[in-house]
């Protein structure tokens, strides 16, 4: 089976390419990438004229909920808006029920993705049994058996030396702890940034500070024992100094940032009638907090731009802002926000953004993916620099709702997914 793709602007960060390229993907891999590709007879030919061609996306940060939360998601409605959204590769979080902590849980979501065939799923297994903080899990067998990293997810790892054991059995594998950093005794109740907008509408506020201290103490953790620290969703102007300061002196520590904390403020909380959709853990921060992590991503401190994909069932997130549950999702909107609010206005270049969805998560979580290199998985995306979407969520492929941009219109979108050769979406007549 062979397939060539010609006629678009092929970006590909890990090779330096930006410019005119043909792709021949062959038996599922990457074969070629030149300015014309030879050996094509009985090539299927996807012609992506006016289109941009990258090395398919990663999200390395979602929820797809299965087993246990299929009312909220499912690995297949899951990977489905992942291939609807341009995203070739998702990392899935432990949070299931059963927990993904040991071998049997990591192969049923496998095995479900492989099934539904839209995406790679890459799971994250649990730092500690039952994600209860206590003791480590079965690290070793989860990575036999297809985990990439290990995380406690938003049940942060407390305990300074569960981490710090997590941090030394890890490296072993040369994996990342991924941290959810939040000291939960400074978060206490809190539901939105604590500061001035917490304090106008009445709201117990969670200060930046829960993030920073458990940030801090990782990174000492991590400088100890050489292990791979992974800070997940960063949204303080401070932790995102800390990994700055931590990859100047050589440290093995990484971060990502969704696109909520990129475009979005506390204040959004007020200017939506307390929406809960705009209720997400971490919070929403200030607007000083937001330039940071946009001066992150334009300096290279930032890793990986990742969705935090958390899908909530409509009745759920229908309730008053304080008892709502935390998160919001982000698989078929990240592309598109980043596309019309980073790249649109200067503040990234586009080979920065598609660095940050593809070399950068590779990266982090040591993928084969995220590469046109020959030999590499046969995965694109294609997509439209200036093709218009309005965001309604009615139409996404999730079974959830919960988005914090209903309405928004916005330039940029993806057009076309491409996994190991496949054609799985065409853009619309």
């Amino acid at each position: 089976m062979k397939l060539v793709v010609r006629g678009g602007r092929v970006v590909d960060p890990s090779q330096d390419l930006d410019g005119d390229f043909e792709i021949l993907i062959e038996d599922g891999h990457i074969a070629q990438v030149d300015k014309k590709v030879k050996g094509t007879r009985g090539a299927e030919v996807y012609e992506a004229n006016g289109m941009v061609v990258s090395p398919g996306l990663i999200d390395m940060h979602v929820h797809l909920r299965e087993p246990g939360q299929e009312y909220k998601e499912t690995v297949r409605t899951g990977t489905l808006a992942a291939a609807a959204a341009g995203f070739t590769s998702v990392a899935c979080m432990p949070n299931t029920a059963p927990v993904i902590d040991n071998r049997s849980v990591t192969e049923h979501v496998m095995k479900e993705a492989r099934d539904a065939g839209f995406a790679r799923v890459y799971p994250i297994g649990a730092v500690s049994k039952g994600q209860r903080g206590e003791e480590l899990a079965e690290i070793g067998e989860m990575v036999t058996a297809g985990v990439v990293a290990i995380s406690d997810d938003g049940f942060p790892v407390s305990n300074a030396e569960l981490m710090r054991r997590a941090l030394l059995y890890a490296q072993h594998y040369d994996i990342p702890v991924i941290q959810h950093a939040q000291d939960l005794d400074l978060s206490a109740a809190g539901v939105m940034n604590e500061g001035e907008w917490s304090t106008r509408l009445g709201l117990p506020g969670a200060p930046g500070s829960a993030e920073d201290v458990m940030v801090a103490r990782d990174v000492i953790l991590s400088e100890d024992t050489g292990g791979r620290y992974h800070v997940a969703h960063l949204s303080t102007a401070r932790s995102l100094d800390m990994v700055r300061r931590a990859k100047a002196q050589g440290l093995a520590v990484t971060c990502e940032v969704t696109p909520h904390h990129l475009v979005l403020t506390d204040e959004a909380v007020s200017e939506t009638g307390f929406s809960t959709h705009t209720k997400m853990n971490p919070p929403l921060r200030s607007d000083r907090d937001r330039e940071a992590l946009l001066n992150g991503l334009a300096d290279g401190t930032i890793d990986a731009i990742a969705s935090d994909h958390a899908p909530h069932h409509v009745d759920e997130k229908d309730v008053e802002f304080s008892v709502a549950p935390f998160g919001v999702i982000g698989l078929e909107t990240n592309l598109s926000i980043c596309l019309d609010r980073l790249v649109k206005p200067g503040i990234i270049s586009l080979n920065r953004l598609v660095e940050l969805f593809t070399t950068g998560p590779a990266r982090v979580l040591n993928l084969p993916v995220g590469t046109l290199k020959t030999g590499a998985p046969g995965d694109l995306t294609v997509f439209h620099l200036k093709r218009p979407v309005t965001v309604r969520a009615k139409r996404f492929r999730s079974k959830a709702r919960n988005t914090p941009f209903e309405g928004w219109r916005l330039r940029g979108r993806p057009v076309a997914t491409i996994l190991g050769g496949a054609v799985l979406t065409r853009p619309k007549q």
